[in-house]
């Protein structure tokens, strides 16, 4: 696929997750997990928040007794994004997560015991259209399928799905979206295409237990990527041992790379090298500290020399392309003026943080018009 073909999207089933919508034509959003006690109401509630603020459109959060059941109810009073309740093997739990409010629940319908329970959860979510989401994970796997296969691979992970997935159409409930996610990139990917084959269900695009920020944010990029790229997958979480706010801004970044939705500043910024006019990687470093807050979609070119510098700037917001004495400031793709390199991150700044009052201006001006 060269850079001007657009990624075409399997046409998948659209479901709701509150008021966001997962699959068919919907936008591919963005989740995260709290990491806190969910019995604590009061921390729980500040992280969904740090998650929506950083752009999480879906939050997931983990019901594994009452006391998190109980807790789970006052914190979806004041959630302002929409929390699925985490559940395993517990279907009581299921049924207090959608007493609660809950707006959707994970819960694999072959692991929670005999058929009544299976018609009992269904049947609740039925009454209140709550959607379930089915998350098969290769680190645990159904016995009967280890012994089958010897070890995880595509064809176990396929098996298990399907096999919760015919409970849930036996029971007329098509209200679902699926993960089969594992923490090795290729069978992650090779998972997904087969199941994406198989199934018009929306997919929820994950490499489990990916690891810590780096080496989690490189796999998830891999595997994630491969995928989108294919036009699989409605909605994804990046599972890092990391703050869950990074998991939601690496989240970004890789849709972002992709051009499927943006938020936020698109640097484009040199590696740096003997070239450089100015302190490429110090102001990229003062840049992206100051400007986090920026939730508007610009793009901002930060080059080091001539070499590359104007093409790249020719395409962007703001740019700047090092020179001597002074670096040389585009404005919307065009040469501006000329800036010291001691003034250099303070006036970047200020010219973003002018752009972006201007786009918003002109947005909120479209919208009063229509």
């Amino acid at each position: 696929m060269n850079s001007d073909q657009q990624i075409i999207r399997k046409k998948t089933r659209k479901i709701f997750i509150g008021d966001v919508p997962v699959g068919g034509d919907a936008p591919i959003s963005i989740q995260s997990m709290t990491n806190t006690l969910t019995s604590d109401v009061k921390s729980t509630v500040l992280q969904i928040n740090q998650l929506a603020d950083a752009g999480a459109d879906i939050v997931r959060v983990s019901v594994p007794d009452q006391e998190a059941a109980d807790a789970f109810k006052l914190i979806k009073q004041e959630s302002t994004i929409p929390l699925v309740a985490d559940i395993h093997f517990d279907y009581m739990m299921a049924l207090e997560a959608i007493k609660g409010g809950a707006d959707c629940i994970r819960i694999n319908p072959g692991n929670i015991g005999k058929e009544a329970k299976v018609k009992e959860v269904i049947s609740a979510a039925k009454d209140t259209n709550t959607p379930i989401r089915v998350g098969v994970n290769a680190g645990s796997l159904e016995r009967k399928l280890q012994i089958k296969y010897g070890e995880p691979n595509s064809d176990a992970l396929v098996e298990s799905a399907l096999t919760h997935i015919n409970i849930l159409k036996k029971l007329n409930f098509e209200d679902f979206k699926l993960s089969i996610k594992a923490s090795d990139v290729r069978l992650a990917v090779e998972s997904y295409r087969k199941i994406s084959k198989l199934i018009d269900q929306p997919l929820h695009l994950g490499i489990t237990e990916a690891g810590g920020f780096r080496s989690g944010t490189v796999k998830s990029a891999v595997g994630l990527g491969s995928l989108l790229m294919e036009g699989i997958g409605d909605t994804l979480r990046i599972s890092l041992a990391s703050d869950p706010v990074d998991e939601v801004k690496v989240g970004w970044d890789i849709l972002r790379s992709l051009k499927i939705r943006a938020r936020g500043i698109n640097f484009i910024a040199c590696p740096s090298c003997s070239r450089m006019n100015f302190d490429v990687i110090g102001t990229m470093n003062q840049l992206e500290s100051r400007l986090e807050d920026i939730k508007e979609d610009i793009d901002v070119a930060v080059i080091g020399c001539y070499v590359n510098g104007p093409g790249e700037s020719k395409h962007t917001d703001i740019g700047v392309t090092g020179g001597s004495p002074r670096n040389l400031i585009y404005i919307d793709g065009k040469p501006d003026h000329k800036v010291e390199s001691t003034e250099l991150a303070d006036h970047l700044e200020k010219l973003i943080r002018e752009k972006v009052k201007a786009k918003s201006e002109i947005e909120e001006n479209l919208i009063i018009k229509n």
